[in-house]
C-alpha cells in the first residue's frame, strides 16, 4: 500500500520512515532544544523503519542511546505522533545505520586489497597493531613520578573518598566507574592519585596498556596529527589503550575541535569497556566553555572531590614528609607550618624541605624563629589582616575546643584557659579596645579581659609548656 501525501510506504506491518515527517520532527526539536543540543544529540540519529507503530532510530554509541532515551525519546515520540498517528513508540538502537558526519568526514576511505592479498595483509595488520600496542605506553605517556604511589598518599577526611575511588579503579580488573573524574584545587593530590593509579595497574597487570598524559599533550598530539594528515593513526593510538588517563582536562575548554575528537575517543573507549580516569580543577558542571554533551559525558561516571586540607591532615603530611627526609623536626615547627600554609600541599612540603635543607647545609637547630626567618616570602603570601574571629578560630583549633566555646558561659578550665589566651592575643595583636574584645567574647565586661591578660602573663612565666603554646600561637598569627 502506498499512502497519499507525506505518509510512509507500507509493506505488510513494516513501513519505511517518511523523511519529510522526520525532517519536520527535527525542525521542532531544534526550535525547542536549541542549536547546540540539536547538533550534539539529534543530528547523529538516523531514522530507520516504522514497524507495528514503533519507529526505529539508530545512534552511533550506547552512551548516546542511553542519553537520548532519557532526555529526548518521549518528546520525539510525541512530536512524531502529531505528524503520524500510527507512531506510538520510539525505539533507539546502536548500529551501523547511525551516522556521525563529523567523524566520517575525518576518516579517509579504506583501500580495498586485491583478493589474493587480503589474508596476508590482515595478518600483517594484526601483527603491526600488536607491536604498536606493546610500545604504546612509552610513546604516548608522560613520565610517572616514582614518589606518587598510594603508600605515600596521606589520607584524611578531605580526600578519603577520592582515595578509595582511585584504589578501587587501580585494583579492579573490571571497569568500576567510567570515567573516574577527580577534581580539586591546586596542590590537593589529584596528580598524586593519577600517578598512583597508573603505577598500581602497571604493577598488578603489566599487559594492560596504560596511557597517562596531560590535556595539553593530548591537544598537541591532535594538532600534529591534523597538520600531518595522519588522523587515522591518532585515532588508532588513543582508541586501542586499556586505560586512558588525562590530567587537567580544564585546558581543553574553548578548544572545539579538540573537544570533538576527545568526545569521540571517549565514546569509543567506553563502548569497548576500557577505563578512563580524568582530573580537573573544577567539577564537570563548573567547567567553562565545555560543550553540553561532553560535560554530560564527564559527569556520567563517578565524580570525586578532593576538599581543602584540615589542620590534622596537613600535620599528617608533614609527619610523613619528615619521616621520608629522615630528619627529626620539632612538633611546634610542624604545627606552625600546618597552621600557616593551608591552601597548597606542595608548598607545605616545599617549606619543610627548605627548612631541613638549611639545617643540613648551614647548620643550626630547626626552631620557630628559623622557620619564620627562612620562610618570610612564603608566609607573606599567606598573610591577611588579623581579626578577633581568626584568633578565636586558631586558638580553638589549637586547644581542640569549639569556636562557640569562646563566647559561651562555660567556666571549666578546659574552656576558660583557651578563652583567656584568645583574649590575651586579641589585646596583643589587634588594635581593639578592652570593651570591644569583651563584646566579641560573649558580651563580657572589660575587667574580665584585663583579668585574662594578667592570668596569661603569669602562667607564661611559671609554666614553660603553656608559654610555648602562647608563643606558637603568637607567631602563627602575627607572621
Amino acid at each position: 500500500m502506498v499512502s497519499r501525501g507525506s505518509r510512509s510506504v507500507t509493506r505488510g506491518d513494516e513501513a519505511t520512515v517518511d523523511q519529510a515527517e522526520w525532517d519536520r520532527v527535527k525542525t521542532r526539536l531544534k526550535q525547542e532544544f536549541g542549536e547546540s543540543a540539536f547538533k550534539s544529540w539529534v543530528t547523529p540519529i538516523t531514522a530507520s523503519v516504522l514497524r507495528d507503530g514503533e519507529v526505529e532510530l539508530m545512534v552511533p554509541t550506547r552512551f548516546m542511546r542511553d542519553w537520548i532515551s532519557t532526555h529526548y525519546a518521549e518528546r520525539i515520540r510525541a512530536l512524531w505522533n502529531g505528524e503520524n498517528p500510527h507512531v506510538r513508540k520510539v525505539i533507539l538502537k546502536v548500529g551501523a545505520g547511525a551516522r556521525d558526519t563529523r567523524l566520517a568526514q575525518s576518516r579517509p576511505p579504506t583501500p580495498v586489497a586485491p583478493p589474493g592479498a587480503q589474508r596476508s595483509r590482515s595478518v600483517a595488520t594484526d601483527s603491526s597493531r600488536l607491536k604498536s600496542a606493546s610500545t604504546l605506553g612509552a610513546e604516548l605517556s608522560a613520565p610517572l613520578d616514582s614518589r606518587y604511589v598510594f603508600e605515600n598518599f596521606v589520607v584524611g577526611k578531605p580526600n578519603e573518598f577520592a582515595y578509595a575511588a582511585a584504589k578501587r579503579v587501580a585494583e579492579s580488573d573490571q571497569v568500576s566507574f567510567n570515567p573516574l573524574f577527580l577534581y580539586g584545587g591546586v596542590g590537593l593530590g589529584k596528580t598524586h592519585l593519577m600517578h598512583a593509579i597508573a603505577w598500581e595497574i602497571r604493577q598488578r597487570t603489566p599487559t594492560r596498556h596504560v596511557v597517562y598524559l596531560s590535556a595539553e599533550k593530548f591537544m598537541y598530539s591532535f594538532v600534529r596529527a591534523l597538520r600531518n594528515q595522519d588522523m587515522v593513526s591518532f585515532k588508532e593510538q588513543f582508541r586501542s589503550v586499556d586505560v586512558l588517563m588525562i590530567d587537567d582536562v580544564q585546558f581543553i575548554s574553548g578548544k572545539d575541535s579538540t573537544q570533538e575528537e576527545f568526545f569521540h575517543t571517549f565514546n569509543a573507549l567506553v563502548d569497548q569497556g576500557r577505563q578512563i580516569v580524568l582530573s580537573a580543577d573544577k567539577s564537570p558542571s563548573n567547567l567553562e566553555e565545555i560543550g553540553d554533551r561532553l560535560r554530560s559525558r564527564l559527569s556520567s561516571g563517578l565524580v570525586a572531590d578532593l576538599h581543602p586540607t584540615t589542620f590534622e591532615l596537613r600535620l599528617g603530611i608533614l609527619d610523613a614528609k619528615a619521616e621520608h627526609l629522615g630528619v627529626p623536626v620539632p612538633q611546634k615547627v610542624k604545627e606552625f607550618l600546618a597552621h600557616k600554609i593551608t591552601s597548597n600541599v606542595r608548598e607545605l612540603e616545599g617549606a619543610l624541605t627548605r627548612l631541613v635543607a638549611h639545617a643540613q647545609l648551614v647548620g643550626g637547630a630547626l626552631t620557630l624563629e628559623t622557620a619564620q626567618d627562612l620562610l618570610q616570602d612564603l608566609l607573606r603570601a599567606h598573610d591577611r589582616r588579623l581579626t578577633m574571629e581568626e584568633i578565636q578560630k586558631r586558638v580553638a583549633e589549637h586547644f581542640k575546643i569549639r569556636v562557640s566555646d569562646m563566647s559561651s558561659a562555660r567556666r571549666s578550665r578546659v574552656v576558660a584557659r583557651p578563652r583567656q589566651v584568645a583574649m590575651y592575643l586579641s589585646k596583643q595583636l589587634t588594635s581593639r579596645s578592652l570593651p570591644e574584645i569583651g563584646r566579641a567574647f560573649g558580651g563580657r565586661d572589660h575587667t574580665t579581659v584585663m583579668h585574662a591578660v594578667k592570668k596569661v602573663e603569669e602562667l607564661s612565666k611559671s609554666d614553660s609548656a603553656f608559654a610555648e603554646d602562647v608563643e606558637l600561637l603568637t607567631r602563627m598569627l602575627e607572621s
